[in-house]
């Protein structure tokens, strides 16, 4: 088991990545604090996961929240229902939350831990990849609004992240790529020589290749480990961690949620954020290209769905990096270096959208 750290002066937390972490007593029954646990999963994790979870909390007292699979559930009522089960079950300031699920469970259960009792310790025990490389770490929650993705949320760090890369075996392929979109969005923003180590090593990961899928995960938990050290809530260097993200939330948005997953969505965003930097001359049309490349050899879609123009644009307007009501947008100045700027032209932006929409 390897550990990373997220260093946040007294609110730091450790990162256990490793087949089998989630049963190490380090890294689960020493992170919750006092008897009560509530563990929050979904309908298809917990069949598989959650009787090995609670043969891991024997003198625990557990109650558990499985809630319907997919991204319609990422919403305020489906937060109630989970306060209102904590309530009903006399739950107080002294009790621990765990996810169990993809980034969807992570997302709802931080977001509840944050605002239930004014905030109660939270553990996130993530079983997709794409989950244990990002939706976990770093400390934001949220849940979706009609007008667009994670406009309702909190910056609440757990108390620790549990990356038991045992669980991913039972990922579909789909899913694995869907992890590959954010891995892929590391190298390309932060770590030229990550990228060009994923290059060679795509296949390798979605076949869950040990040594390969172990080095990936470790790595991007490093970056963004890194980077939400500088800036935990994300005002300034944290922003480049939503390259693509602008464009794939109003592709998640108009096509709506669930249909295009977020992998499928940020990966053709982040095209998109790519066409846009080549539009500028920041980087090569052949950038572009290798860009694209990648993302199709890890299973994932390089052009958007057919979306009305403006309703794109207005979509992309409700975003929370909207500043002055300007959108702001992470760009390449070369592969392996992002930067948040609202420094373009509209005309440059509505014409990239306008060539793939």
């Amino acid at each position: 088991m390897n550990i990373e750290t997220v260093n946040l002066n007294d609110r730091s937390y450790p990162i256990y990545i490793g087949k089998g972490a989630s049963q190490e007593p380090e890294s689960l029954i020493e992170r919750i604090k006092g008897s009560d646990v509530a563990i929050v999963s979904d309908e298809v994790v917990a069949p598989l996961y959650l009787e090995l979870l609670l043969k891991a909390l024997p003198d625990k007292n557990v109650i558990t929240h499985i809630l319907p699979n997919g991204e319609p559930e990422k919403k305020l009522k489906t937060a109630h229902k989970i306060i209102d089960h904590l309530l009903e079950n006399g739950f107080g300031r002294d009790a621990t939350l765990i996810s169990l699920g993809g980034g969807v469970v992570c997302d709802i259960t931080g977001f509840v831990a944050s605002i239930f009792m004014r905030g109660v310790n939270v553990i996130q025990i993530p079983t997709t990849l794409l989950a244990q490389v990002d939706a976990s770490v770093g400390g934001k929650t949220g849940v979706n609004h009609r007008l667009g993705k994670n406009l309702i949320g909190t910056f609440y760090q757990p108390s620790a992240v549990i990356c038991d890369t045992a669980f991913l075996s039972s990922l579909r392929p789909e899913e694995m790529s869907d992890g590959l979109a954010e891995i892929i969005k590391y190298g390309l923003i932060y770590d030229r020589d990550f990228f060009v180590w994923l290059q060679s090593n795509v296949s390798n990961i979605l076949e869950q290749d040990r040594s390969s899928l172990g080095h990936a995960v470790q790595r991007s938990c490093q970056i963004k480990a890194e980077i939400v050290a500088q800036d935990e809530k994300e005002q300034s260097i944290r922003a480049i961690l939503n390259f693509g993200h602008t464009f794939g939330h109003a592709i998640e948005n108009q096509a709506g949620y669930g249909q295009w997953s977020h992998g499928q969505a940020i990966a053709a965003g982040m095209v998109l954020a790519s066409k846009l930097s080549a539009k500028m001359s920041l980087i090569s049309e052949d950038d572009v290209e290798v860009v694209k490349d990648i993302l199709l050899k890890a299973g994932l879609p390089v052009e958007p769905p057919k979306i009305n123009v403006n309703d794109f644009m207005d979509t992309m307007r409700a975003d929370k990096k909207v500043k002055d009501r300007v959108i702001q947008l992470v760009l390449l100045e070369e592969i392996g270096n992002a930067f948040l700027t609202a420094d373009y032209l509209e005309q440059d932006l509505e014409d990239v959208l306008k060539g793939v929409i």
